[in-house]
């Protein structure tokens, strides 16, 4: 399968997409067996990691939670391990192939890990019904043309990156899940971005590198 010079293959370790133009980069592959995204998800620590407090998961013992857009996987493999059970939707077909099928690797290895971290098939976020997890996670991809996001991109994110695109339509995903949230809605954004959809967040948690907007569905109407 090939799309705008991008090849996505069959490897030896798994399905795995090639950048035409860039012959010497690595094939990209999502892992969540091995590798240093594995690796740094099997060393975290709630009290150390800013995107599980920001989920709450000092204080929800096993949440349910959407990771909405999920892109490869890393955050969210995160999350479950440290205890939620997340759910992934990804809109772009050849990342959602990626990711489901470094999820049949994990399953078969680790049976166990079925409920923890698995596929959400939907086209949109308007096919779930209210309420339906406890916590809604957005990360959008931000614009390209921002030089201070674009600076701080590594280099394993650029093919993904210009696979993807930026996401235009990104401001109209914080109304669906705040329905969907029976929590909270937590939108990771670089520092100096603006507020999703304009809207001021209830809350943050602020990293190194990024802030989490916490946004809690009780109180849209107070």
């Amino acid at each position: 399968m090939s799309d705008n010079g991008f090849v996505l293959e069959q490897g030896d370790n798994g399905l795995q997409l090639r950048w035409l133009e860039q012959p010497k980069m690595l094939p990209l592959r999502i892992d969540f067996l091995a590798g240093k995204n594995a690796f740094r998800a099997a060393q975290a620590r709630i009290k150390d990691e800013a995107i599980a407090r920001a989920c709450a998961l000092h204080k929800l013992k096993a949440p349910s939670l959407l990771d909405a857009t999920a892109g490869l996987g890393r955050d969210a493999l995160v999350l479950a391990q440290l205890g939620a059970h997340v759910g992934l939707n990804e809109r772009h077909p050849i990342v959602r192939q990626l990711l489901q099928d470094a999820l049949q690797r994990l399953h078969a290895a680790m049976p166990d890990w079925q409920q923890r971290l698995y596929f959400v098939d939907i086209s949109e976020l308007a096919a779930l019904t209210d309420d339906s997890f406890d916590v809604v996670y957005l990360d959008p991809m931000y614009p390209k043309g921002d030089r201070k996001a674009k600076a701080a991109v590594k280099k394993d994110m650029q093919m993904f990156q210009q696979l993807v695109g930026s996401d235009e339509d990104a401001d109209a995903l914080l109304a669906p899940a705040l329905r969907i949230a029976r929590q909270r809605v937590v939108v990771k954004r670089p520092q100096h971005a603006d507020f999703l959809a304009g809207v001021k967040p209830h809350a943050q948690v602020i990293s190194k590198k990024h802030r989490f907007d916490l946004y809690f569905p009780e109180q849209q109407h107070d």
